[in-house]
């Protein structure tokens, strides 16, 4: 059926489910945004978490992962045209002209929860946008970017930090206190856990991969690929650890950190073995559940 003669309801759902599918993203910031809140409470020694300001938090950040792949959309039409023409923007399901009026929007919106919560907020959401304006124009050095994978990866992970602290945010700055010591190990966690997932979905079975599309597995191979993944892992559980420890719960928790990695392997090992389907994908979803899950937990209850 051609795209004009589909609904504008029907034409954003089908986008939704194809390029950013709530149902698997909307479970995953809420872990992040409520476990980022609870740290930080419990760190600073401050009670329950408001549902007001947790449920802003949650909205926010799930609109700056949207940002987020609105963002792509607009760097990868080019390659997408070329490359992937069954995606939604090239085959004219929607067009990029209404995807920026999305962005638009979901900034004003991000904005708007901000400055009804709290405008000491504000300056926060500046700096996670103004990181984001410079990955949008990938820091003015595209090519060199391109060229280097590791400075690439490293460069766009940082927004997953920032994004964090912001959630953080919704808790001490809300209260109108400082920034309770221990969060940094949480924003360390952060970004390795943002690694994980990166590569973790770019990690295909060779029959799998496409041509114009650079993955993980296809420029460093099916081995190295996943030996990266799982050091993400390890680098993701060893901050976490740390932060448990603050929290109470270093030896609980780093037992169950013990048996994801363990998991972790084994899906490695089994990929390795018979490349198929997204299991390293999905592994690494569940992963970040149960790494945010366990410790908002833990800080709960603290």
């Amino acid at each position: 059926m051609p795209t004009t003669t589909i609904s504008t309801a029907a034409r954003w759902w089908t986008y939704q489910r194809e390029r950013f599918p709530l149902a698997a993203h909307g479970p995953l910031v809420a872990a992040f945004s409520l476990s980022a809140m609870s740290v930080s409470a419990a760190l600073r020694g401050g009670p329950a978490l408001d549902p007001l300001a947790a449920t802003l938090a949650v909205g926010s950040c799930l609109l700056f992962f949207l940002l987020l792949r609105v963002a792509d959309e607009f760097k990868d039409y080019a390659e997408d045209c070329r490359y992937r023409p069954y995606r939604p923007v090239p085959r004219g399901l929607v067009s990029l002209r209404e995807l920026g009026v999305v962005g638009v929007g979901a900034a004003a919106l991000q904005f708007g929860f901000a400055l009804a919560l709290s405008p000491r907020l504000v300056p926060l959401l500046f700096i996670g946008w103004a990181y984001f304006s410079l990955m949008c124009v990938e820091f003015f050095r595209p090519d060199a970017l391109r060229a280097r994978p590791l400075a690439y990866l490293g460069s766009h992970m940082v927004i997953v930090p920032l994004i964090d602290l912001y959630a953080t945010a919704f808790d001490w700055a809300v209260a109108e206190a400082p920034p309770p010591p221990g969060l940094g190990w949480f924003a360390v966690a952060s970004f390795f856990n943002g690694v994980a997932i990166e590569v973790g979905r770019k990690v295909r079975a060779p029959e799998d991969e496409e041509p114009g599309v650079e993955t993980y597995s296809a420029r460093w191979g099916l081995r190295h690929a996943l030996a990266f993944w799982l050091v993400a892992l390890v680098l993701t559980a060893l901050p976490g650890i740390a932060l448990a420890s603050l929290l109470g719960a270093g030896t609980v928790l780093a037992a169950v950190f013990a048996v994801l990695l363990a998991g972790a392997g084994l899906v490695a090992l089994r990929f390795v073995r018979r490349p198929r389907g997204r299991a390293v994908e999905v592994y690494a979803g569940l992963w970040t559940l149960a790494f945010y899950g366990s410790l908002g937990l833990a800080a709960l209850l603290r």
